[in-house]
């Protein structure tokens, strides 16, 4: 496995700056493989991850970075809870592990470096000093990835009734009987604009 500086400085280059959710998401993401037994730079190592980032600030960035996961392929999940937390799961062998920032690694932070108040600052130099315990809590967890869910070419398409668009691998929605994207059936996101 490359080196945390490594790990950080790939991260920085890849996220365009380096900041406190970087260091936090290089070392969720380097704690998770560890937990794992998976060296994430080797590329057989690489194809058996899927990892589901619990967040979409600055440590999502960093835990692609080191696994190499990648929306793209299918092998990096989005789940929006608004959590500093990533789960990496082994394909090969079912295990998983969820690594979570502590919440007090914050006020910890100013304890591991001299800081003129500056929490962010504080907070950057003292997340890559501190021990693991300290910053990470690491649970094992089962996680259950639907077929549908795996990389590879979609399982299935089905036409949406209402505008026509294609819709895959089981996103698509029954309404009375009729297939439905769920823009159609009234989930969007967005709005068509006059």
């Amino acid at each position: 496995m490359r080196t945390f500086e490594e790990h950080l400085q790939a991260a920085a280059a890849m996220h365009g700056h380096l900041c406190a959710g970087q260091v936090l998401g290089v070392r969720m993401a380097r704690r998770g493989c560890v937990e794992l037994g998976i060296d994430p730079d080797e590329r057989s190592a690489r194809r058996r991850l899927i990892v589901y980032v619990e967040t979409d600030r600055c440590a999502a960035d960093a835990v692609a970075s080191v696994t190499g996961c990648k929306l793209g392929r299918r092998t990096l999940k989005h789940v929006d809870y608004g959590k500093m937390a990533a789960t990496l799961v082994d394909t090969r062998t079912g295990n998983a592990a969820r690594v979570i920032a502590r919440d007090d690694a914050r006020e910890k932070a100013l304890a591991y470096c001299e800081s003129d108040g500056e929490t962010s600052k504080a907070q950057l130099i003292a997340y890559q000093k501190m021990p693991d315990d300290e910053l990470l809590l690491v649970q094992r967890v089962k996680v259950d990835i639907p077929p549908e869910d795996l990389p590879g070419r979609p399982l299935r398409r089905v036409t949406c009734q209402q505008c026509g668009e294609s819709v895959s691998d089981g996103r698509e929605v029954v309404v009375n009987g009729r297939t439905l994207c769920r823009v159609c059936a009234g989930t969007s996101y967005y709005r068509i604009s006059d």
